[in-house]
């Protein structure tokens, strides 16, 4: 099945429907998964092997505006500065926009603004295409329903189906062939004391993308047919953990869940490996202050970068020992 079709039936008639508006703009979250979705059963329509769990990160995320224009052509900028047309990131971009124009091919002037590293493991292209899609929404009229925009942020990037709310989502993998029950949904407990700390040890565009990272793992790995039963244990003790805000259950599960995942990598050929000295470093400087007693966790998703996970009393302690990491409180700043 093609993306099309997937829009084609959540769109119906207004699929063919001139704008309604000359522009739109919206901001998307970016989120960081807890249990991780690592593997697509259907690449074209981006549906995931697994399910997976994520929290969103308040005001960390991505702006999109769009303005209808009268040139024969898109034009991208991306933090102030125009994007080539032919890049990877603007053709995706190009594409997805391809979807919803019918025959009346309006074409776009694109911001994005995004107040996190692009393409370093922090789920730029979630929040980016997450944003798009709600500013497309404006343009166009359409007045979806976040359920329905969901499904179709996922036709840019898997992860942006998470990124249409803040707090906890749970990614539902789906099992229509057509994806339309593939989706985000917010969980709707909160953890007011709940502290994520960004780390980032490289700003870098990292050398080999997500989605071809994800494909050589499910097809070369030898550990990656242990991953999804891994993900029904960790996902169920997550839920478990967030209804009894166990936070040590909470730590152990989404940092067991992050190494499982860079261990499937590791195993594909050729191996994907992208942590760094500094990231090494990190995790067994994190082991060490847990050993001395700071309860402190962390999750690494597709790049260098390390997320902490700790209690809002820990924050002085985790300023003291990564004073380079941005403490953000999901929950009070949403």
């Amino acid at each position: 099945m093609k993306k099309i079709e997937t829009v084609k039936q959540i769109l119906g008639e207004q699929w063919q429907a001139a704008p309604q508006h000359t522009q739109g703009e919206a901001f998307a979250p970016s989120n960081i998964a807890l249990c991780k979705y690592w593997g697509k059963r259907d690449q074209e329509l981006n549906l995931p092997v697994t399910p997976s769990l994520s929290i969103s990160l308040g005001a960390k995320g991505a702006t999109a505006k769009l303005v209808i224009t009268d040139a024969d052509r898109d034009s991208i900028t991306l933090n102030g500065k125009p994007l080539a047309a032919d890049s990877p990131f603007a053709q995706r971009l190009i594409h997805f926009l391809d979807l919803y124009r019918a025959h009346l091919q309006p074409k776009f002037d694109i911001t994005l603004t995004s107040n996190i590293p692009i393409a370093a493991g922090l789920a730029s292209s979630a929040a980016g295409f997450a944003s798009v899609t709600k500013a497309l929404d404006q343009v166009m009229g359409w007045q979806l329903p976040a359920e329905k925009l969901a499904v179709l942020a996922r036709l840019g990037s898997g992860s942006a189906t998470r990124s249409l709310w803040q707090g906890f989502v749970e990614w539902h993998a789906g099992e229509r062939a057509d994806g339309l029950d593939s989706r985000g949904a917010p969980i709707t407990q909160t953890w007011q004391d709940l502290c994520v700390g960004l780390l980032i040890l490289n700003k870098k565009e990292k050398s080999i993308s997500s989605r071809e990272a994800m494909q050589r793992t499910v097809e070369t790995s030898a550990l990656y047919a242990t991953w999804p039963a891994k993900v029904t244990e960790d996902l169920a003790n997550i839920k478990a953990a967030i209804n009894k805000k166990d936070f040590t259950l909470l730590g152990e599960t989404a940092e067991s869940n992050a190494i499982a995942m860079h261990a499937t990598m590791r195993h594909a050929n050729p191996p994907v490996n992208y942590s760094l000295e500094s990231t090494n470093s990190a995790i067994q400087k994190i082991w060490d202050l847990r050993n001395k007693g700071l309860e402190v966790y962390f999750t690494q998703d597709a790049g260098p970068n390390i997320k902490l996970l700790f209690l809002q009393n820990e924050i002085n302690a985790i300023t003291t020992h990564f004073s380079q990491a941005t403490v953000l409180q999901p929950f009070l700043t949403a």
